[in-house]
């Protein structure tokens, strides 16, 4: 379970880079960090769309500021991600385009209803997902929209 949430998140991340700005970014406007860090992509850069480009530059950056214990736990993330099955890659990308297209308040609502999750006792999650299981298609869409606060959007 801790390592679907994990994907989760990452899937998070990566589509709030996907739908982030598109313009893109001169190779010489990079930062020196930035450039060590896509290096490899020196040779290629100008043939890169431009919104890959503005992906690769926001993330050459984050990544340049994080701590060696954080760009551990990013290089594992994102091998969990690679490992995936296309499909299950899919619909993660799928429910974190409908997490954007959310409100500020339904997505904090959302955020917080996972960490009060997540501060539960391991059995008490498992009964929670063993009762959901058991609902039909219907009750759990109404659990879904009851948690998130709003009845727009399908989740």
């Amino acid at each position: 379970m801790k390592a679907r949430l994990i994907l989760t998140a990452a899937a998070l991340f990566a589509m709030g880079a996907a739908l982030a700005d598109s313009h893109g970014v001169a190779w010489a406007e990079l930062s020196a960090e930035q450039q060590e860090v896509l290096g490899t992509f020196a040779e290629s850069w100008d043939a890169l769309p431009a919104d890959r480009q503005a992906r690769l530059s926001r993330g050459a950056g984050r990544w340049s500021q994080m701590s060696e214990r954080e760009r551990k736990k990013a290089r594992k993330r994102f091998s969990d991600w690679r490992e995936l099955p296309n499909k299950r890659r899919e619909v993660i990308r799928e429910r974190a385009e409908i997490f954007h297209s959310l409100t500020p308040e339904e997505q904090r609502r959302i955020r917080d209803n996972f960490h009060r999750y997540r501060q539960m006792e391991r059995e008490r999650r498992q009964q929670l997902r063993e009762r959901y299981q058991r609902m039909t298609p219907e009750e759990q869409r109404e659990i879904r929209q009851r948690l998130r606060g709003s009845g727009q959007r399908r989740l």
